[in-house]
């Protein structure tokens, strides 16, 4: 039966890691947790006068470095001075040369939020008139590339070392203590230890490139590494490599000195490793929550205790389910795990099941504010799918529950006063292949009693017949005495194969260990949502965004300005996005047109071809076709709109992403 299950495993493994590539694949550049909610002079203003800064203002804190904002004229030389300075709150400005001719400036920046994720972004305004640029913002990404996928891996190791670790130890401690003694058991603790260790190391290595440049280069900059320790997310690091030593200590004890202890020495040391290991568990949770969601935005000194009993309970759940699955498949024959260990893990199963349900339901308030985000933002919807990996993972351990229950009651026999009759019913089945093992003995010893009774008569022929033999007599008693103990050694492998049958031939048990490794299976995939949850903007930061958007754009069409956002689908490779037409001042004549192109994450990206036409059905007037010339990535201009009557008039878009894919989208507005 093992070697039935054994490829069903490896092929069950191989669909996971297949499933976690593919969650990881799409979910591409990490969002930034910071979004821009206003810049004076405004995205693709045209001011009369050169204005003396540029502003941007987060909706967040963000770290500033030099170079993190810088302002390009046409040619692309820098025209700003000096470092920006946090002017206000949220508000951040960098100063300007004087004179500055009139044309088109860009705008970039790259900052880090004070959850520790890079943002970055550009956008243009016009002094005087737009014009032609030479700048190109394409490639204007964070957290993206060879580096930022690197980085997105390590996060991902990171927490499942730490999963693995924490749970696996205290699967031992709490669960079942013969376990310190299983081999594989040692091995799963030990790898998630190596794994977090190892992924930590990465991240602080990784942390200046993918914050900055991206370049792989620039992993191995000792000056960028000097940067990162002096920020909150390399001291949260260090500190994690630091408990790391102190868990290494831990583990050394649990699986060295904790097995060769008395029973009366082991209780006290059992007392003193839960306790150590739930400050060192904590503290190793606490360096994420103190540099990452849970240290910003609302009700932070909440929130951070919230998120170290999360991250406890998670490891408490999925990491002693992965040890009860190593446990259930590699223990030694004649040290099964019983069903009293199962059940203690199903209770602390289920008590970290309601610890998740409790703090989950507090951070996703936190994180989301409104019903809308659960399907208006990335956050939600990829929120609700950990939520339904949640769901199943339940049900499964449902039925792992009613498995655990069966196996317990299959066996029970009847105990002896005082006792377990758990653990009474196993030791009766490793008895009673003893017992067997014993009489396959006593031929061997029966045999040997008669050839004693032979010698003790030969010995009656006096010391020459013995002086003869003896060489060939000790000869015969080595011969024989190898071959006793290899006839040992062989029965011994016979017994435990006979008790490994056993085990392996009872359904209660292969019943849960199907169930339990299907809740391995669902818990690798939420593994990798919730790594993606953890670098995706929060829900509440992005309608925030977007409704300071929309306030701006509401300034801007009472001031006479007009501004329409609609989404496009031409069906092609690449061919989904939002395109905004701004008309400045909206109203009969002359007009400035600003048209940019976006994907569906904000980002501005070049199509080959736009074009626009307005008409006025009511007075069947046009289509009047307008075609803005490029200005820079994402962005065409045009000047001298003609708007001959007011009214509420049909602005019309043609975009073109590929040679066969365009499609035309339209809203009304009014006009004069």
């Amino acid at each position: 039966m093992t070697q039935t299950i054994a490829p069903r495993v490896r092929t069950l493994v191989l669909l996971l890691l297949a499933a976690t590539g593919l969650l990881f694949a799409g979910a591409g550049p990490v969002s930034a947790h910071a979004a821009v909610t206003g810049s004076a002079p405004q995205q693709g203003a045209v001011v009369d006068k050169a204005p003396t800064q540029v502003s941007l203002t987060f909706s967040e804190k963000v770290a500033l470095s030099d170079g993190s904002v810088r302002v390009l004229d046409p040619k692309g030389k820098r025209v700003d001075r000096g470092d920006p300075a946090n002017l206000t709150g949220t508000t951040y400005a960098v100063k300007l040369h004087g004179g500055l001719p009139d044309g088109t400036y860009t705008v970039t920046y790259q900052v880090v939020s004070e959850d520790s994720h890079p943002v970055a972004g550009a956008y243009t305004f016009s002094i005087g008139a737009p014009s032609q640029t030479t700048v190109s913002v394409s490639g204007q990404t964070a957290g993206g590339g060879v580096v930022g996928t690197l980085y997105g891996f390590g996060r991902y190791v990171s927490y499942a070392g730490f999963i693995v670790m924490v749970g696996g130890a205290a699967f031992v401690l709490a669960c079942w203590q013969r376990g310190a003694g299983v081999r594989a058991l040692q091995r799963l603790t030990v790898a998630g230890w190596l794994a977090l260790t190892a992924a930590t190391l990465g991240l602080l290595l990784l942390r200046g490139s993918y914050t900055g440049s991206g370049k792989v280069g620039d992993i191995f900059d000792l000056d960028l590494l000097g940067q990162v320790l002096q920020t909150k997310t390399g001291a949260a690091l260090v500190s994690r490599l630091l408990l790391l030593a102190a868990a290494a200590l831990f583990i050394a004890v649990l699986f060295g000195a904790y097995e060769k202890r008395e029973d009366e020495e082991k209780r006290d040391l059992t007392f003193g490793l839960a306790v150590g290991g739930v400050v060192v568990s904590a503290g190793l949770a606490a360096s994420w929550a103190m540099s990452e969601h849970a240290s910003t935005g609302l009700q932070a000194g909440i929130a951070m205790p919230v998120d170290i009993i999360h991250l406890l309970a998670v490891a408490g759940w999925l990491g002693g389910l992965a040890a009860l699955l190593v446990a259930l498949y590699r223990a030694p024959a004649d040290t099964p795990v019983d069903a009293l260990a199962v059940r203690r893990f199903s209770r602390l199963a289920f008590g970290s099941v309601l610890a998740l349900v409790a703090t989950g339901i507090y951070q996703s308030w936190r994180q989301l504010g409104s019903w809308t985000a659960f399907t208006d933002t990335r956050y939600g919807q990829l929120l609700l799918v950990k939520i339904g990996l949640v769901a199943v993972l339940v049900g499964i351990a449902w039925v792992s529950r009613r498995w655990t229950g069966r196996l317990a009651e299959a066996v029970v026999v009847k105990p002896r006063e005082g006792s377990d009759p758990v653990v009474d019913a196993v030791a009766d089945v490793d008895t009673e292949a003893e017992a067997d093992a014993d009489a396959d003995e006593k031929e061997p010893a029966r045999a040997g009693a008669s050839g004693s009774g032979s010698g003790s008569a030969a010995a009656g022929k006096g010391p020459a017949a013995s002086g003869k033999k003896g060489a060939a007599g000790s000869d015969k008693a080595d011969g024989e005495s190898e071959r006793a103990a290899q006839l040992a050694r062989q029965q011994a492998a016979i017994d435990t194969a006979r008790r490994k049958e056993r085990r392996d031939a009872d359904p209660n048990r292969f019943g849960l260990r199907r169930s339990v490794l299907a809740e391995a299976g669902v818990a690798v995939v939420l593994l990798a949502v919730t790594t993606m949850l953890t670098s995706t903007e929060p829900g509440r930061t992005e309608e925030e965004a977007k409704a300071a958007t929309s306030a701006s754009a509401a300034d801007a069409s009472s001031a006479g300005a007009l501004t329409l956002d609609m989404s496009f689908d031409t069906g092609g490779e690449d061919g989904k996005g939002v395109v905004r037409v701004d008309l400045d001042p909206a109203r009969v004549g002359g007009n400035e047109m600003h048209v940019y192109v976006q994907r569906p994450n904000g980002r501005a990206f070049d199509i080959p071809e736009v074009k626009v036409a307005f008409t006025l059905e009511s007075q069947d007037i046009g289509p009047l076709p307008v075609v803005p010339d490029h200005i820079t990535t994402g962005h065409w201009s045009a000047s001298g709109v003609q708007i001959p009557m007011a009214g509420e008039w049909k602005v019309s878009v043609t975009v073109r992403t590929s040679d066969i894919d365009q499609t035309t989208v339209s809203k009304n507005a009014q006009i004069g």
